[in-house]
């Protein structure tokens, strides 16, 4: 087994490293920091959980020089939680160096930042929003940045963050080393990395701490509007130690929380649309063990890892068996067993077993008190039968989506939920709409085909939704 040693890491930060107890490299790290080291931009495929940060953050810090206060390097990261999870092991990274990061986020005073960076920052961890900001105002500066990384750029995409990001690697010296990472390679991000890289190292890892052969799976079939109720039922059934239930929307995860917390529950919500000192206190009480049960997004429930969670409940199928696999492998940690539970409506029948087969698993009926032996990933899996087919109209299954572009962006104060909440009130299903991305001067979302108005009203704008031309 290679050693940290042997990768070509200095003895400070093998000290470092010696220091928060890491023994041996885990695979990203272990292809990833050799050609980082070597000054190599690289692309790295892997999820939370591979040890991506240190995969970057090791070779980051070899390269920073502690007696320059310049900023020297800089990772971007998309949400708040990720960026000081990122500050805070990159900070241990650095101890025997006297190296110790910035972290800017939004939510914070800006000025404490600017005093910061003042002080001599060499390394900067930031949301996109916050770095752009900061280098408007002049308080960052980047012409002496030669290490850079994108951290979870998929997330950065679906957030609407990639214009931002282009013009912050636009302002980066030319001659800087790059380094992104990413769970999925959508085309968006592809194409990133063919303009601002230079002949990457490619880079692709599993995540093999998100193992879901301890997890016992089942699913629930229920009509949409009995959906609510079956997930009380369930809950009160299961009695979890601490379960977090996903849902698909920031307005469904919000009514949702109302639900359970009516119905007496001890019960958070964790969604973008909360203060970011709501957010912080949401995901202290749920760590610490105080809350048992987290109502999230996927996008919020980003950084939480926590061995102590015994069950998930996906509220919404999942978009794909990744993110199945991803949302499940939050509970069975660390030796422990742990339930999954996904709630399929009738028309979704078709989506579970592209799961079961994409992801190799096994997912059982869910009844009270039922219990299932966690079947290894290579087991064979029986056909789960369903209903005949004349049974199922093809609308319930094939339901063509449209993508429509929507004339205003962040430009003009608008965000997802304004879409959502101004679709709705038109009449549309909040769940049938997906895949809204806010950039700066417009919006993009999918909707079922024949469904959307013309036009929405948001915050006193009139905004043309008009369909994408291919």
């Amino acid at each position: 087994m290679t050693t940290f040693a042997e990768l070509g890491l200095s003895e400070p930060i093998l000290q470092a490293l010696q220091d928060v107890g890491y023994e041996n490299p885990s695979p990203i790290q272990e292809q990833a920091i050799p050609p980082l080291l070597e000054g190599r931009d690289v692309i790295g495929q892997a999820q939370t959980g591979t040890g991506k940060t240190a995969a970057f953050g090791l070779p980051l810090m070899e390269s920073v020089d502690p007696d320059d206060n310049e900023v020297q390097a800089i990772v971007l990261t998309p949400t708040r939680e990720l960026c000081i999870q990122v500050t805070q092991a990159l900070r241990a990274y650095g101890a025997r160096k006297g190296i110790d990061p910035v972290a800017v986020f939004g939510g914070a005073p800006i000025r404490t930042q600017q005093a910061q960076l003042r002080a001599g920052g060499q390394v900067v961890v930031g949301t996109v929003g916050r770095v752009l900001d900061l280098i408007s105002r002049h308080s960052l500066v980047l012409h002496s940045a030669r290490y850079i990384v994108l951290d979870e750029a998929d997330e950065m995409l679906d957030l609407g963050f990639l214009e931002d990001v282009e013009k912050i690697l636009s302002l980066a010296p030319g001659s800087r080393q790059t380094a992104l990472f990413s769970a999925t390679m959508p085309n968006e991000i592809k194409r990133l990395a063919e303009r601002h890289l230079y002949d990457p190292v490619l880079i692709k890892v599993k995540a093999a701490t998100l193992t879901i052969d301890t997890v016992e799976q089942f699913y629930l079939e229920t009509k949409p509007q009995e959906k609510t109720d079956a997930l009380a039922r369930v809950l009160e059934s299961e009695k979890p130690d601490q379960a977090i239930v996903f849902a698909r929307t920031k307005i469904r995860t919000e009514q949702l929380f109302q639900t359970l917390k009516n119905r007496g529950m001890n019960v958070r919500a964790l969604h973008g649309d909360m203060s970011q000192g709501s957010r912080d206190g949401v995901m202290i009480s749920f760590k610490s063990g105080r809350v048992p049960i987290l109502v999230a997004t996927d996008v919020a429930a980003r950084g939480l890892d926590i061995s102590t969670v015994t069950h998930v409940v996906n509220f919404d199928v999942p978009t794909s068996p990744d993110v199945y696999v991803h949302r499940i492998g939050r509970t069975g940690r660390v030796g422990r067993s742990g339930r999954a539970i996904t709630f399929v409506e009738p028309r979704q029948k078709r989506e579970l077993e592209a799961i079961e087969n994409h992801a190799s698993t096994k997912i059982a009926p869910w009844t009270e008190g039922a219990r299932v032996a966690p079947a290894p990933a290579s087991e064979p899996r029986p056909r789960r039968h369903t209903k005949p087919r004349d049974a199922e109209t093809p609308a319930e299954n094939t339901a063509v989506f449209v993508k429509l572009i929507a004339t205003a962006g962040r430009h003009d104060g608008v965000e997802a939920a304004d879409l959502i909440a101004a679709l709705t009130a038109s009449g549309l299903d909040g769940e049938a709409i997906r895949n809204v991305r806010i950039l700066e001067r417009f919006a993009l979302l999918e909707v079922p085909a024949g469904s959307a108005p013309a036009v929405v009203s948001v915050r006193g704008h009139e905004i043309a939704l008009e369909p994408v031309s291919n």
